[in-house]
């Protein structure tokens, strides 16, 4: 997790301060640099990955749902229509802040990891030491939790709400800082919530299938009200993590094609913008709606796939932040490169390893 901290905020890094210098998004960018094909296949794939995260989002939103005792049925097309309702007529950023609260329930990760009593010497040798074995299910996860971590969607978000807001670049310093520190604290959250579920499931041999299962690492620190505690932070979570995901893809394929884009914005003044985020929202909503979703299996392939649509969006940014003519003086280190190639190269090794130990399981 410590490798891919450094990968997080060099790659967050960079869609900031594109977004900064040029005061335009990615789509917009790689139109006019690279050309309408590989525009369409970056577009393309992304479109691909945020429809897949956004159905996973509202899978969430039913699990959380049915642990607090209410119907998925009933849960998710509301929460559907609540969000495409704060979106097109509401003030997104109050009820943004409401789901930030809510989702603040996994800081008692941290708390449910130490009262958990792990063991902290094998903790720390795991941190500065990374080992992958070569089999599948372990392949599979850490190819999982770059995707889940270095996710396409947010750096994208990330460079458009950077260039909507108009930060100049001699305020950078300001949002530099804001990456930095955001990275690094959704990191601390990530690495506790793996320790508190490890903690409580390993040592009893339970797999994680459910989100029921996933809560009860909560339980040293909640008891009984571990399954709500979790139940109100998966929601808030992807609550807030829906709308952004269709919010992306809208902004990917707008910007792409040069059509009038934003949140402030109405369907009179941008009509294919908020109709592919509704789009988007809605149909998500009624796959997430098909019986029999296995939960954590869905999560862990949807995740995946983002990971491996995750070089495709770094060549196009290494080549838009080491343009001299776009840049300027702000052009990349070479440090940003090296992070970055490497980034790119160990996740295009680790699905070239995952799909030879695929196919050695469908041959044996």
């Amino acid at each position: 997790m410590l490798v891919i901290l450094v990968a997080l905020v060099v790659v967050q890094e960079m869609c900031a301060r594109l977004g900064s210098v040029t005061g335009m998004g990615f789509s917009d960018l790689v139109r006019e640099n690279f050309g309408v094909r590989w525009t369409s296949f970056v577009v393309l794939a992304l479109l691909i990955a945020n429809f897949g995260t956004t159905f996973s989002e509202f899978v969430g939103i039913g699990a959380a749902a049915e642990l607090l005792h209410v119907p998925r049925y009933l849960a998710v097309p509301v929460a559907a229509a609540m969000l495409w309702i704060l979106v097109v007529f509401g003030s997104y950023r109050i009820v943004e802040r409401a789901f930030l609260a809510m989702s603040l329930v996994f800081l008692a990760y941290p708390l449910a990891a130490v009262m958990a009593g792990p063991a902290w010497g094998e903790i720390g040798q795991g941190l500065v030491e990374p080992r992958v074995r070569m089999e599948f299910g372990a392949v599979e996860v850490v190819i999982a939790i770059i995707g889940t971590t270095i996710t396409p969607y947010m750096q994208l978000f990330l460079q458009s709400s950077v260039a909507e807001k108009a930060v100049r670049p001699e305020d950078y310093a300001y949002q530099r800082a804001d990456v930095i520190m955001g990275s690094t604290f959704a990191n601390f959250v990530a690495i506790s919530i793996m320790v508190a579920t490890a903690a409580a499931l390993y040592g009893s041999g339970v797999e994680l299938h459910s989100a029921s299962d996933a809560a009860s690492a909560l339980e040293p620190v909640a008891g009984e009200a571990a399954e709500a505690l979790f139940a109100i932070g998966l929601l808030g979570a992807c609550m807030l993590a829906a709308p952004v995901l269709a919010l992306t893809s809208a902004y990917s394929v707008t910007e792409a094609v040069g059509l009038e884009k934003g949140v402030s914005r109405d369907f009179r003044d941008a009509p294919v913008f908020m109709a592919l985020f509704t789009g988007m929202l809605f149909v998500a909503m009624a796959l997430a709606l098909i019986p029999g979703i296995p939960f954590a299996r869905t999560l862990i392939l949807i995740q995946i796939l983002n990971a491996l649509v995750l070089p495709v969006v770094l060549f196009s940014l290494l080549r838009l932040t080491n343009d001299r003519n776009l840049m300027g003086p702000r052009v990349n280190t070479r440090s940003f490169n090296l992070i970055g190639v490497a980034t790119a190269v160990v996740v295009v090794c680790l699905a070239l390893l995952l799909a030879a130990l695929s196919i050695g399981r469908m041959a044996a």
